[in-house]
């Protein structure tokens, strides 16, 4: 399971203590950070791009974001910038200008296209506008010019050896080709395996959508452990969570006949599950929590990450229900939604100072000053509030559910079915929106049956289908979690309490059922067949 980001979590009701501000940490700080990391069992990857720069050159006559030029076309190299943003010439005699290292200092190593769509162009095609284009005024590396793509390999191998990370998060990903991208994870795996690390692991940030997703996982093949799910699949999950789409609608994005993306998902390895993140690229730049029913709707969304098939990714602040700015706030805020620069929205500070850094070179002094002019963005509409509160109902209810997940296996290697459910004795099938989503995982003999309350408003129960040869006559189901209890602390009379069971039924048709009732709106249960 990953966590972008920390995962602390913060009540508006709660008072925050108040903090000062935090510097970004030395080299040394880092390596122990690492270090500690592991000894609490916690793997650390990190955030990388190779396919663009910062903003640290302009173009000829100081133009910082000229019209784009399609291949073969490109501009002259014009200034490299100094450590106050000035052009400072051709030519790098500072360690605080241009970039570095020495050997990147040659223009033939940036691509000089200019600023062009970041979606024009095939995905196969290694010289689309897509993969050309700088990133606004961030700097697009010449890949395909010999000998930069190994000297940036051997920027990350050194942070690799420096840091003793355990993996990439490869931002842009779908922003070089098929070939460069395999080539850059080749050399960083083959880097890493002779360190030790042969599980080294990468994850590709591929905008786009499921086949975009599909293409880089198919070319780049064992070079790419997995893709950030974050295109239609995101949505769908968001919907399924709310109440606003039917279980099967989600659940065929595992179906390798039916989805672009079915035949990885289904392997289970090869996906990251995303219900928030940092950028939303699909949909609006919304937190789930935003315009959810209430803050325990989030769990049910988090489930459905933690319980199907993939690997689960937890934003920061989701399990804690961030929303972004105050709900008074919103209609005078420039681009909510999903304007220019919206994704600040998503982004909340965790441990929320008083006002931010100034911007700039300010920001990364060594005794870096705030801006006084502007209050902190933290959680809730709060700034400087320290926001973590493990005693938060939806951090105990997904927290309650994670541990579930790590006890038994079935949860999360297990084969994965959508199950039919009957409500007052119709026949069994699949629900609309807003009804029971239920779903078992199978390992063996274990069978763990699943269930979300994807209404976020009424409780909802059904009949719901399990193995008949997993489950001969007398047969129980125990419960082994659930997220409202868990939040709660306490049972009080309320259905499937975790230890409680639940006797496998039958129809005259031989079809094998347990009887699933009165569960709490967006509240999950999970059973299973041999605790």
């Amino acid at each position: 399971m990953l966590s972008a980001g920390v995962s602390p979590a913060c009540d508006a009701k709660v008072p925050g203590t108040p903090v000062g501000t935090f510097g970004f940490a030395s080299e040394t700080e880092f390596k122990a950070f690492v270090a500690d990391a592991h000894k609490r069992g916690i793997r650390i990857i990190l955030d990388v791009i190779f396919n663009h720069s910062g903003f640290n050159w302009m173009y000829p006559g100081g133009a910082v974001e000229p019209p784009y030029r399609a291949f073969p076309d490109h501009y002259a190299f014009g200034d490299w910038l100094g450590r106050e943003g000035e052009p400072v010439g051709s030519l790098v005699t500072d360690p605080e200008q241009g970039v570095w290292p020495v050997e990147l200092q040659d223009a033939r190593c940036y691509t000089r296209a200019g600023v062009g769509d970041l979606g024009a162009g095939a995905i196969d095609d290694p010289h689309a506008e897509h993969k050309r284009t700088d990133f606004l005024s961030l700097r697009d590396f010449a890949l395909d010019t010999r000998g930069v793509l190994g000297r940036l390999a051997q920027c990350y191998q050194y942070w690799i050896a420096l840091t003793d990370c355990d993996g990439f998060r490869i931002d842009t990903l779908k922003h070089v080709s098929f070939e460069e991208g395999r080539n850059f994870c080749g050399a960083i795996k083959e880097f890493a395996a002779n360190l030790g690390k042969a599980d080294f692991f990468l994850v590709g940030e591929v905008a786009g959508g499921d086949l975009a997703e599909r293409r880089y996982l198919d070319v780049l093949g064992r070079n790419l452990n997995a893709a950030l799910d974050i295109g239609e699949m995101r949505l769908t999950l968001n919907d399924l969570a709310k109440g606003l789409t039917p279980a099967s609608a989600y659940f065929s994005g595992f179906d390798p006949g039916h989805a672009e993306m079915g035949s990885h998902r289904n392997v289970g390895e090869r996906h990251v599950s995303i219900l928030d993140d940092h950028d939303h690229v699909f949909g609006a730049k919304l937190r789930f929590s935003a315009e959810a029913a209430s803050d325990e709707q989030v769990v049910a969304g988090v489930a459905l990450q933690l319980f199907t098939l993939g690997i689960p990714c937890i934003y920061y602040g989701t399990e804690q229900a961030f929303a972004g700015p105050e709900s008074s706030e919103r209609p005078y805020l420039p681009g909510w939604k999903g304007g220019d620069n919206a994704d600040r929205y998503l982004r909340e500070a965790m441990f929320g100072p008083l006002q931010p850094r100034k911007s700039g070179l300010a920001a990364v002094e060594q005794n870096a000053s705030l801006d006084a002019s502007l209050p902190g963005f933290g959680p809730f509409g709060t700034a400087g509030a320290h926001c973590f509160d493990p005693s938060f109902h939806a951090y105990k209810g997904i927290a309650a559910l994670a541990a579930v997940r790590a006890r038994f296996p079935v949860l999360h290697v297990g084969r994965q079915y959508l199950r039919p459910t009957s409500l007052f004795g119709e026949p069994f099938r699949h629900r609309g929106a807003g009804e029971l989503a239920a779903w078992s995982r199978i390992l063996s003999d274990e069978e763990a049956l699943c269930v979300v309350n994807a209404h976020g408003t009424q409780p909802r129960g059904g009949d719901v289908v399990v193995d008949a040869d997993l489950s001969p006559p007398g047969t129980e189901f125990t419960v082994v979690a659930n997220s409202r209890e868990a939040a709660a602390g306490a049972v009080g009379g309320m259905s499937h309490a975790v230890g409680s069971r639940t006797p496998v039924r039958r129809h005259a048709d031989g079809t094998a059922y347990v009887e699933i009732r009165d569960v709490a709106p967006s509240a999950v249960v999970v059973l299973v067949n041999h605790p």
